[in-house]
């Protein structure tokens, strides 16, 4: 008898947005949830940790960009701050996912499935948190089948 698979939700921190997905009730995929306004860090923070009590998520990830050295940079601290805000408004266990290149790479999927640049702002961020929570769920089912 295998494990329910838990119920995640994936976090792209941006500056106007923050982007959300959850994974799907078989723990395969990620599925994109929209994006909050992020201006203000407290109420964003608040609203993530609705969501994920809202889709009943085991574990919140949040996307840390980290340098291509290796290192962590502002974003990467700000990221970690995001994430003590929100362990303030729920209980829910927080991760973090090194999320580099990802809102690179939604820009390349959306180019490719033919979304011109000015309508791609709505759906990047939502795209880069899909991408973010799928990495997160691909190393999880990695590290177990070893």
């Amino acid at each position: 008898m295998t494990d329910k698979p838990k119920r995640l939700l994936g976090v792209d921190l941006g500056a106007a947005r923050t982007g959300l997905a959850r994974s799907d009730d078989l723990g395969m995929y990620s599925v994109g949830l929209g994006n909050i306004k992020s201006y203000d860090l407290d109420k964003a923070a608040l609203k993530v940790a609705e969501k994920a009590e809202e889709i009943n998520a085991d574990i919140i990830i949040i996307g840390k960009p980290v340098n291509m050295n290796g290192t962590l940079g502002e974003k990467a601290h700000l990221c970690e701050q995001f994430g003590q805000k929100v362990s303030q408004f729920t209980k829910i266990p927080i991760d973090f996912f090194d999320e580099r290149l990802t809102t690179v790479e939604a820009h390349r999927i959306l180019g490719e499935s033919g979304i011109r640049a000015k309508n791609r702002k709505n759906i990047v961020d939502s795209l880069s948190a899909e991408i973010i929570l799928q990495g997160y769920m691909d190393m999880l089912k990695n590290k177990n089948s070893k």
